[in-house]
C-alpha cells in the first residue's frame, strides 16, 4: 500500500530534507561509473554501464541535464505534485538526447548507457522518476517499502513467478537490465508521486548496495542508526562485507518539520565530478526525437550558432509546430521538395538498415542456440534480423525457464555481450546434461562369493558379499561439495 499523510497536517504543510550522500569505487572496480545529485530539492541517482564504452559518461552527462531541473523547479512559483513529474521526465529525455548525440559524434561510445532513479521534493510530495535498477527506498515508523521496481530481467522472471527473490540475487543474469536511458527513442520511465511524513526516512542507492544487501538488513540499519551520518556509513560498511563488487552510491535523507535542521546548499557525486562531458554538434532530428538537439556546453546549456537577437526567442514547441506559408513557385517547386524528401527518406532508411547491422540478440535456430543480427522484430510479416552464427548448445539441454528466455529472444548491446551469454547458457546446458546423466547412471549390483570362497565352506549356498570395514588409516571417503554437481539458477533441469 503506497504511503499516505499522517491525519494531522495537510499535504500543504512544508516540510524539510536533511541529507547526507557518498559514492565511491567499491572494493573491486577500476573507476567509478555511479554519479548523484543531492539539494533540498532533488536527490538523483545515476549508475552508469558500458564499461569499456563509458559509463561513467553516460551517468555524468545524465546527471549534468538532469540537475538543471533543480533550478528550473525554484524558480518564482515553486514547481509541485505533477509538474514535478512532468520537470523531471522532460529532463531525462533529455539526457537521452544527450547520450544520443555523444554516441553519433563518437560510435565507440555505442553501448553506453546509464539508469535513473531520481525524487524532486516539494515540502510535501516526492515526484519519483524511475528507470533501471537503481532503487528509492522510505523507512516510516520502522516498516522499509520499496518505492521503485527494478527494470530488469531476472524482476521479470520474479514478477512472472519463475524464480524468487533469493534466486535473482545470484541468477548469472541480474544485470541484464530491460529499460536504461542509453540514447534510444522512447523512453519512458515510472512516474509517481509519494506523500511523506515529518519522521520518514528515504534511501536512494545504487546496486552496489542493494544489489548485495537484503532489504531486511537495510531496514535495520536504517532503524537503529538515527543520525544519517552514522546510517550512511553502516550502510557502506554493510555493502563491504558482501564483497564491494560494485560501485557504490547512496543518498539518505530524513523528512524534518524543522527548517533550521534541514541541509542547504547541493553535493555532485561521482563520476559527474570528474567526467567531463563534452560538447557535441548538432545531429539531424529524426522521427524519433521528441525536441530538436543543439550544441551544449559542459552545463547542458544551448549554445548558440549566432548571435541571439535582442527581442524574446519564441516558444520552442510553439515554433516547431506553428502554421507556416504554403511555398511558392510552381509545380517545379513542388517536385525539388518532393525529390528531396525520397532522398532524405532513403538516406534515413540505409542509416537505420546500418545501424540495425550492429545490434545482435540470441535466440532459437535449428533446435540449438544461436546468435542472431539484426533486430528480433518484423515489419510486415519481414524479419529484420540473419542468424549470425549458430552454437553447439541444444534447446533441449538449457533448464526450461533458460529456454523459454531463448525462444523469446535476449536482446545483447553487442556482439561480445551476445557471446557471453551464450557462454553462460553453454554452462548452464552443461550442468543440466550432468544432473541427467548422473540420474541415469544405476548402482553398481554386488557380486555374491561362490561356494568354496572364503568366507564360505564348499556345499553352502553362495552368500552376499560384505563390505569392507573401514580402517583407521583408511577412512571411507565422503564426497565434498565441491564434487557435486550443482543445480543451475533459475530451477530443475
Amino acid at each position: 500500500m503506497p504511503p499516505t499523510h499522517d491525519d494531522d497536517r495537510t499535504p500543504d504543510t512544508d516540510l524539510f530534507l536533511r541529507y547526507v550522500a557518498h559514492s565511491e569505487i567499491g572494493l573491486v572496480r577500476k573507476n567509478n561509473q555511479d554519479s548523484g545529485y543531492a539539494s533540498p530539492h532533488l536527490l538523483v541517482v545515476a549508475d552508469g554501464m558500458g564499461g569499456a564504452a563509458a559509463g561513467d559518461l553516460a551517468s555524468a552527462a545524465a546527471i549534468q541535464l538532469i540537475r538543471r531541473a533543480d533550478r528550473n523547479a525554484r524558480g518564482e512559483e515553486p514547481v509541485r505534485g505533477e509538474a514535478m513529474l512532468e520537470l523531471l521526465a522532460g529532463a531525462l529525455n533529455q539526457a537521452n538526447d544527450k547520450i544520443a548525440d555523444l554516441v553519433a559524434d563518437d560510435h565507440s561510445l555505442d553501448g553506453m548507457g546509464t539508469t535513473v532513479t531520481g525524487a524532486m521534493f516539494d515540502g510535501a510530495e516526492l515526484g519519483l522518476v524511475h528507470i533501471g535498477d537503481s532503487r528509492a527506498y522510505l523507512l516510516r515508523d520502522g516498516e522499509l517499502t520499496r518505492l521503485t521496481h527494478d527494470h530488469s530481467w531476472v524482476q521479470s522472471l520474479v514478477d512472472e513467478g519463475k524464480i524468487t527473490e533469493a534466486e535473482a540475487a545470484f541468477h548469472p543474469h541480474r544485470s541484464l537490465l530491460l529499460k536504461v536511458v542509453n540514447g534510444q527513442p522512447a523512453v519512458e520511465p515510472d512516474t509517481d508521486l509519494v506523500p511523506v511524513n515529518e519522521g520518514d526516512r528515504l534511501l536512494l542507492c545504487s546496486d552496489g548496495l542493494c544489489g548485495l544487501v537484503e532489504d531486511d538488513e537495510l531496514s535495520r540499519i536504517l532503524t537503529r542508526n538515527e543520525d544519517p551520518d552514522a546510517a550512511l556509513q553502516a550502510l557502506i560498511d554493510a555493502a563491504h562485507r558482501e564483497g564491494g563488487i560494485d560501485n557504490i552510491t547512496i543518498i539518505v535523507a530524513d523528512v524534518v518539520g524543522d527548517s533550521t535542521a534541514a541541509t542547504t546548499g547541493a553535493k555532485i557525486l561521482g563520476a559527474a565530478t570528474e567526467r567531463e562531458v563534452p560538447i557535441v554538434t548538432a545531429r539531424p532530428v529524426d522521427l524519433g526525437d521528441r525536441t530538436p538537439t543543439r550544441r551544449t556546453d559542459a552545463e547542458g546549456n544551448t549554445i548558440p550558432d549566432s548571435p541571439a537577437p535582442q527581442s524574446s526567442p519564441p516558444d520552442e514547441e510553439t515554433s516547431r509546430y506553428a502554421p507556416r506559408e504554403a511555398p511558392r513557385g510552381g509545380r517545379w517547386r513542388l517536385l525539388l521538395a518532393g525529390l528531396v524528401v525520397l532522398i532524405l527518406l532513403a538516406a534515413g532508411a540505409t542509416a537505420g538498415w546500418a545501424w540495425s547491422r550492429t545490434q545482435y540478440f540470441v535466440g532459437p535456430a535449428d533446435g540449438k542456440v544461436a546468435i542472431n543480427r539484426g533486430l528480433s522484430q518484423q515489419v510486415l510479416g519481414v524479419s529484420l534480423s540473419e542468424v549470425y552464427r549458430i552454437e553447439d548448445t541444444a534447446l533441449s539441454d538449457l533448464p526450461p525457464v533458460y529456454r523459454d528466455r531463448v525462444e523469446q529472444t535476449i536482446t545483447s548491446t553487442s556482439l561480445p555481450d551476445a557471446e557471453a551469454t551464450v557462454a553462460e547458457l553453454q554452462e548452464m546446458a552443461r550442468q543440466c546434461v550432468a544432473q541427467r546423466e548422473a540420474r541415469l547412471t544405476p548402482e553398481p549390483t554386488p557380486t555374491p562369493v561362490p561356494p568354496g570362497a572364503p568366507g564360505n565352506p564348499p556345499g553352502a549356498p553362495p552368500t552376499e558379499p560384505v563390505p569392507p570395514t573401514p580402517t583407521e588409516t583408511e577412512p571411507s571417503p565422503t564426497p565434498s561439495p565441491a564434487t557435486l554437481t550443482p543445480t543451475p539458477a533459475g530451477g530443475e533441469c
